[in-house]
């Protein structure tokens, strides 16, 4: 197991696409998911996605804590291999997102609030999933790095980019 250096923003995988994975059983795969858990674990990240340790492939790992679930239920620890996102509604919610790729930063994004997921884990199974709220907007979030975004492409008004310390209100948790 390995702590990997996560791009920041200007690096030039983060604007690229990554490619599909052919075997999600592949030991590699299941070796660099073991790295990727460890090294978002000690960025205290809820999330990350393959093309952040530089490797271009669409792998994306994300857990959510009960605190940011409106059931309380919180997600498990997931593996997402060749991910596919529809959006259930057309309905959007705005609010603060952080990036381990910019760190530091928060700013003001509008994601769908309620998507179904696909995709497969690490034994190739298939995974699939209705998910509002937060639980979306995580999944939305790593996805789009897998298609060459960070979330400030996607932010309605620029003028919200900040550095979290600078916020005073509450909103900049990323």
């Amino acid at each position: 197991m390995a702590i990997l250096t996560i791009a920041r923003m200007g690096h030039p995988i983060l604007a690229r696409a990554a490619a599909p994975i052919l075997d999600p059983r592949d030991p590699a795969l299941a070796s660099l998911a073991t790295d990727m858990v460890e090294t978002m674990v000690a960025a205290q990240g809820i999330g990350l996605a393959a093309p952040q340790i530089r490797v271009g492939l669409q792998l994306v790992l994300f857990s959510v804590p009960a605190s940011r679930m409106e059931d309380g239920s919180g997600v498990a620890l997931t593996w997402l291999v060749n991910p596919e996102i529809t959006p259930l509604s057309d309905l959007t919610e705005e609010a603060y997102e952080g990036c381990l790729s910019l760190p530091g930063l928060t700013g003001r994004v509008p994601r769908w609030s309620h998507i179904y997921y696909r995709g497969l884990d690490l034994q190739g199974r298939v995974i699939e999933r209705e998910a509002t709220g937060f639980h979306a907007r995580v999944v939305q979030h790593e996805c789009d790095h897998l298609w060459g975004r960070l979330y400030p492409s996607r932010m309605a008004d620029i003028g919200s980019l900040a550095y979290c310390e600078e916020l005073t209100d509450g909103e900049g948790e990323p």
